[in-house]
């Protein structure tokens, strides 16, 4: 396993910093004791990784934060179709559920970039071959760009008609 990239460190600062913020807007939630540890553990994925790559913890603990997030994923899924709020391929970011979904995806796409570029092993959609780094590294600008791409979208135009 080679150390990550200048590219690669830098995706994971600035996913680390959304997955920051994320945390620190959760107080206020109802069902914080959910998202709170999510996002925390994203972060400190994100965060760590570059430093402490050969680290056994941080795969631990994005394994760990890659199960949180499918189960938060699928369980806002599923309120979003019993009740009927917005749709699985909504991108209202005014609902909830929608940016809880969001949320929860972009944890889960982080970590399993993460876990897949801290792996010796045959990944699950990659084999263990030249060029998986780079893949793995468009894989974060990709996931950066939407992070903050509708994230800025969301602040910028529709955070006052918010829905709770």
């Amino acid at each position: 396993m080679a150390p990550p990239t200048k590219l690669s460190g830098i995706c994971s600062l600035l996913m680390g910093l959304l997955f920051a913020y994320s945390a620190s807007v959760q107080l206020d939630d109802p069902d914080w004791y959910f998202w709170l540890p999510l996002y925390s553990f994203a972060c400190l994925v994100n965060l760590a990784s570059p430093v402490f790559f050969a680290s056994k913890l941080v795969p631990s603990i994005g394994k760990l934060a890659l199960w949180l997030g499918l189960f938060l994923f699928m369980k806002v899924v599923v309120e979003d179709y019993r009740h009927e709020i917005a749709g699985f391929w909504s991108l209202d970011m005014r609902e909830r559920v929608v940016r809880e979904k969001f949320g929860s995806g972009l944890v889960v796409f982080s970590m399993f970039l993460h876990l897949e570029a801290t792996s010796n092993e045959k990944g699950l959609f990659t084999r263990k071959v030249e060029g998986v780094a780079k893949r793995i590294e468009l894989g974060q600008m990709i996931l950066v760009g939407i992070g903050y791409g509708l994230s800025s979208v969301f602040f910028a135009f529709h955070e006052d008609e918010m829905k709770f």
